[in-house]
C-alpha cells in the first residue's frame, strides 16, 4: 500500500478530542495497510497518530531535526526514525519518503508543511495527493480566504483544485486511495 504523510499539531495542550482524531487517523491507516509518515514526534497529535497506527498493528516511519530529538521529543517506538539537520530538511524527506499527504488540524508547524507540499505541487514538483481533514470547520476560514485568492487571481482555480477537502478520516482515507490507484 501506500505511505501516506500527516500533518498535525504536536502541541501537549491539546483537547482530548483533537488526540483522539489523530489516534483514530493513525489506526484507520494502519487497518487500509499503509505505512505513516510523520514528524517523527511522541508528543501532541503527532503522537497520538502514530500510537493509533501502531495499535492497529500499522507500520511507522518519523522523521525529525536533531534539534527536536535533543528536546527528547522523538518517537522512539518508530519503526524507522530518520534524523536530519534542519527542519527544511526534514520537509523535504517526508515530501520525498510519501505517496500522499493528509493534513489534520494544526498550527504553524502544520500550515508550513500544508503550503510546502501544496506550492511545490501547483510547480509540478510532484503529483502526490492532498487531502485536508476540516473536522467540525477547524479549517473553514482558511478555506474561504484560499477560496478568495482564487476569485482574486492570486491562486490559479487550477492550483486550488490539488487541495481535496474531507470533513471525516474515512472521508479522507477514501479520496486520496482514489488518486493513488
Amino acid at each position: 500500500m501506500a505511505a501516506i504523510c500527516v500533518f498535525c499539531a504536536s502541541s501537549r495542550t491539546l483537547d482530548q478530542r483533537w488526540l483522539d482524531l489523530a489516534t483514530e487517523t493513525g489506526a484507520e491507516l494502519a487497518r487500509r495497510g499503509h505505512t505513516l509518515v510523520s514528524g517523527g514526534g511522541c508528543v501532541g497529535m503527532m503522537g497520538a497518530v502514530a500510537d493509533g497506527a501502531r495499535s492497529a498493528g500499522g507500520r511507522t516511519l518519523g522523521v525529525i531535526p536533531q534539534s527536536l530529538v535533543d528536546l527528547e521529543v522523538a518517537d522512539l517506538a518508530s519503526d524507522e526514525l530518520l534524523v536530519t539537520d534542519s527542519m527544511a530538511s526534514r520537509k523535504t524527506l517526508m515530501i520525498d519518503k510519501s505517496d500522499a499527504f493528509l493534513t489534520l488540524p494544526g498550527g504553524l508547524g502544520t500550515l508550513d508543511e500544508l503550503f510546502e507540499v501544496w506550492t511545490t505541487a501547483t510547480l509540478a514538483l510532484h503529483a502526490k495527493p492532498m487531502v485536508l481533514i476540516d473536522t467540525d470547520g477547524f479549517y473553514r476560514p482558511l478555506l474561504d480566504w484560499l477560496d478568495g485568492l482564487a476569485d482574486n487571481r492570486f491562486l490559479k482555480t487550477a492550483g486550488r483544485d490539488l487541495l481535496t477537502v474531507a470533513t471525516t478520516v474515512p472521508e479522507a482515507l477514501d479520496a486520496l486511495e482514489s488518486h493513488l490507484t
